[in-house]
């Protein structure tokens, strides 16, 4: 991540932050996101979980089938995801929220998602995570969540006003 007012950087001092640029900066600098799920009668259930990611589009977690938050994938599978920072001031905080479809990835399907959780796994200090860990009969599942967009809070004035973001905006490659 650049700093601002550096080469390459998204933004000049005292210039906003292009939002594209916000939305990956949240998504990479946090561990954890909230995953909210129902079940089939809509009982809403909101689980925190490591993830990792790819293109800040996918995202991947490890969970026992068993888990609520697993059982109502397996049923409903459209889902909420918001990752944001839990330790920031009381009225300076942001976050990204993302309407998503959710799913178990099993055999080939997993590769690249186990590949991408195992990764950041290591970087944060954890284990590394193969194909073996996460296959049918063993206790733990990779899921994925494809975000459909990504929504960021205006700062306009107005209390929890959200946008939808492009993820193209403010970035130094695009």
């Amino acid at each position: 991540m650049t700093t601002p007012g550096t080469p390459g950087s998204p933004r000049t001092p005292g210039s906003p932050r292009p939002r594209g640029a916000l939305v990956r900066e949240i998504i990479e600098a946090n561990r954890y996101l909230v995953l909210s799920t129902a079940n089939a009668a809509g009982r809403p259930w909101a689980s925190p979980v490591y993830f990792a990611h790819i293109g800040f589009t996918e995202f991947f977690w490890v969970s026992s089938p068993e888990v609520t938050h697993s059982r109502n994938i397996a049923g409903r599978p459209e889902v909420g995801l918001a990752v944001f920072d839990s330790h920031a001031p009381i009225g300076t905080g942001q976050g990204v929220y993302m309407p998503a479809v959710a799913e178990e990835l099993a055999g080939a399907g997993a590769a690249r998602g186990i590949e991408a959780f195992s990764a950041r796994s290591l970087l944060h200090g954890g284990r590394a995570w193969t194909a073996d860990d996460v296959r049918p009969g063993g206790e733990m599942r990779l899921y994925r969540a494809v975000a459909e967009s990504h929504g960021v809070l205006a700062k306009d004035g107005r209390p929890d006003h959200r946008v939808t973001v492009s993820l193209a905006d403010g970035h130094p490659d695009r």
